[in-house]
């Protein structure tokens, strides 16, 4: 069942279908940043980054998504339920990569929003949002959707020739209801207009 929302839509990854629109949503970017706390990429060509969209669709951990701008129905991110624990409930979000057309949107908000939703809906009870402990905007997000830090993982692995400390964030699923509407609110347009006039006046 696709995650629907008024901005973004979530489906399963589909390779052959989405693929190639991912590829030139992220090679639109005029720099590889994007790709700089993911364990792979940036892919030099469609092909390189086909034979990796193949390998990953279909598995179920992780589990793909392919993140669907609502303004014009084009393929603009990717995202992923992994470290699935069906015993102990608890889910982790990952995989995160949106293009440059949908940062800054209330697209990524929503779809975030729609992924912690479902997980709930399906009775999980601790939803984590790990990452590089360098990665600020990262965390920064996480923290603005209401997840809480939890702590650090120094050393916890390694990728691209250098140490990687992990931050844990977490979402009890007891706090979806309380805060569902406060996000529903960061969603909204004029959030993101009132941010960037605030960005644009102090840069």
């Amino acid at each position: 069942m696709p995650l629907v929302g008024t901005y973004a839509t979530l489906v399963l990854l589909d390779a052959a279908a989405h693929g190639e629109q991912l590829f030139a949503a992220f090679s639109g970017a005029a720099d590889d940043a994007d790709w700089t706390y993911l364990p792979y990429g940036p892919f030099e060509s469609v092909d390189d980054f086909m034979s990796w969209l193949f390998h990953v669709e279909g598995q179920t951990d992780p589990m793909f998504f392919t993140v669907v701008d609502n303004r014009d129905d084009t393929c603009a991110g990717l995202a992923s339920y992994l470290r699935i624990d069906r015993y102990a409930a608890s889910v982790e979000v990952g995989h995160i990569h949106f293009s440059r057309d949908i940062q800054g949107t209330p697209a990524t908000t929503e779809a975030m929003f729609l992924m912690m939703v479902n997980i709930f809906a399906a009775g999980y009870r601790r939803y984590e949002w790990k990452c590089d402990d360098l990665n600020v905007p990262s965390r920064a997000a996480a923290l603005r959707l209401g997840f809480s830090y939890e702590g650090t993982f120094r050393q916890a692995t390694h990728y691209k020739g250098r140490n990687r400390d992990t931050a844990v964030v977490w979402y009890d699923r007891s706090g979806l209801a309380p805060g569902a509407s406060r996000i529903r609110a960061l969603a909204r347009p004029q959030q993101f207009r009132c941010r960037r006039s605030t960005a644009e006046s102090t840069s």
